[in-house]
């Protein structure tokens, strides 16, 4: 089964993520979008299947340091050229799994979504 987890190498919540999945011997292709970006394809994808308001990570400081024009009337187009730009307004994980989209680490979510 193909895994892979979307995110930050240095953040936190991925870490706890990376480290739930080799505690329970699942296999994942980790993939830094800070340092390999991502594509609008995905993007487009995972606000199709979660919604706009999981994907984009409006509780971080790249966010918030947004002058108040770009957060305010945030269309869908906007926010996607948004995390393009700064990877760091997606939240994390995110990981795609046997066809299922998780975004954010909920050690319980991950448990019921590997058969834990």
């Amino acid at each position: 089964m193909a895994v892979t987890i979307y995110g930050i190498k240095n953040c936190d919540t991925m870490k706890k993520a990376r480290s739930w999945l080799e505690e329970h011997s699942v296999a994942y292709e980790f993939h830094d979008y800070k340092a390999l970006g991502i594509d609008r394809a995905h993007l487009e994808a995972w606000i199709d299947q979660a919604g706009l308001d999981t994907v984009l990570n409006r509780a971080g400081t790249t966010f918030r340091k947004l002058p108040d024009a770009e957060r305010e009337k945030l269309t869908r187009e906007k926010a996607i050229a948004l995390m393009l730009d700064q990877p760091s307004m997606i939240k994390r994980p995110v990981l795609e799994a046997k066809g299922k989209l998780l975004v954010g680490f909920k050690p319980e979510i991950y448990a019921g979504a590997f058969g834990d």
